[in-house]
C-alpha cells in the first residue's frame, strides 16, 4: 500500500470534510481517493470516516490517527523539497585558471545535458588545495606528478613568431650564442606551472645550458605573460591548444618531454562518481588533457 498517498487523501478529505473536494486537493480522482482511504482503513484496522453521513466526518478513531498522519504527509513534502534543492545544488569544481571562458561555458553545458549541475572555480594550483580543505568546493583538479595525474597536458613553448624549427631547444637561448645580441630572450612559467615537477625540472635544464637565472620567470598571469612574449622574442611554456588560443605558434621543447599533470580530488561522497561516470570526457577537453585517464 502506498502509505503516503493514503494519508495524503485522508488528510485532505478530513480538511475539507467531502471526498470529492478531498479528491480535487489531493489531485486524484474521487474513487482513487476512497479507495486510498479504505485501503488505510484496512491497514490500520478501523474506520477514519463516519460512512453514515454524506459529509466526511471524521470518526473518532480517525480523529485520533489524523495528526500523525498529517505529520507524516509534510514529512514526504520536506523530503521531496529536499531531494529538489539537493538536486539543484552545484557541483563546485576548482579547476586552473588556465581553462578558457569558452571551455568552461561549454563544460558546464555539457554537464547541465549528463544532469550535472556544475559550477567551475578557476584558481591557481595551491588556492585549489585551500578551496577543497576548506570544502568551499566539493571537488578540484589538482597539480599531479606525472606518474600520479589522471590527465597529461603536453607544455612547450609558445612564440609571437612561428621558429621554424621542429623543436625548440633552451641552449638557443643562451646569450651571445650564434651571435645574438640585443637583450636576453626569456622563458616564461604560467602560475599553473609553478609546481615543483614542472618548475624545477625546467630550472635544472636552464642551469645545465648555462641560461641566465632571470631568463626563466614566473609570470604574475597569463595576460602578463602573453603581453611579454607577444612584444619580443619570448616565449611561453603552454600547452598547444592554449597556443592557438593566444594567436601563438606551438613548438615542442628540445630538452624536455614536459606535461602538466592533473588529478582529480574532492570531499567524498558521490561527486567522484559524478565526475568519472558523466563529465569525465567533457573535463579532460576543457583543460586541453590527453584523454588516457578514462573512467574506471
Amino acid at each position: 500500500m502506498d502509505l503516503v498517498g493514503a494519508c495524503t487523501a485522508f488528510v485532505h478529505v478530513s480538511e475539507q470534510r467531502s471526498f470529492t473536494l478531498g479528491a480535487a486537493a489531493a489531485r486524484v480522482p474521487q474513487p482513487v481517493a476512497s479507495r486510498r482511504v479504505a485501503a488505510l482503513e484496512r491497514h490500520l484496522g478501523a474506520r477514519l470516516f463516519d460512512r453514515s453521513t454524506r459529509r466526511g466526518e471524521l470518526t473518532p478513531f480517525g480523529r485520533a490517527m489524523l495528526p500523525t498522519a498529517r505529520r507524516l504527509v509534510q514529512l514526504a513534502e520536506a523530503l521531496e523539497d529536499a531531494a529538489e534543492h539537493a538536486l539543484r545544488t552545484p557541483l563546485r569544481v576548482a579547476v586552473p585558471e588556465t581553462c578558457s571562458m569558452l571551455r568552461l561555458a561549454r563544460l558546464q553545458l555539457e554537464a547541465k545535458d549528463h544532469g550535472v549541475v556544475l559550477e567551475a572555480h578557476p584558481a591557481p594550483p595551491a588556492t585549489r588545495i585551500e578551496l577543497l580543505q576548506t570544502q568551499e568546493i566539493r571537488a578540484a583538479l589538482v597539480a599531479a606528478p606525472a606518474d600520479e595525474a589522471t590527465w597529461h597536458i603536453p607544455l612547450g613553448l609558445a612564440s609571437a613568431t612561428d621558429p621554424g624549427v621542429d623543436s625548440l631547444f633552451l641552449q638557443t637561448l643562451r646569450p651571445g650564442r650564434g651571435g645574438a645580441s640585443g637583450p636576453p630572450r626569456h622563458v616564461w612559467l604560467q602560475p599553473e606551472d609553478d609546481v615543483p615537477h614542472v618548475r624545477d625540472r625546467v630550472y635544472r635544464v636552464r642551469d645545465m645550458v648555462g641560461l641566465r637565472s632571470g631568463q626563466v620567470r614566473v609570470a604574475h598571469s597569463v595576460p602578463a605573460a602573453t603581453a611579454a612574449v607577444l612584444g619580443s622574442g619570448d616565449y611561453l611554456l603552454a600547452p598547444p591548444d592554449q597556443a592557438r588560443e593566444l594567436g601563438l605558434y606551438w613548438t615542442p621543447l628540445g630538452e624536455l618531454d614536459l606535461a602538466r599533470g592533473l588529478a582529480v580530488a574532492t570531499t567524498g561522497g558521490e561527486d567522484p562518481d559524478l565526475l568519472r561516470s558523466k563529465v569525465w570526457t567533457s573535463v579532460a577537453r576543457c583543460v586541453g588533457a590527453v584523454e588516457d585517464g578514462a573512467p574506471e
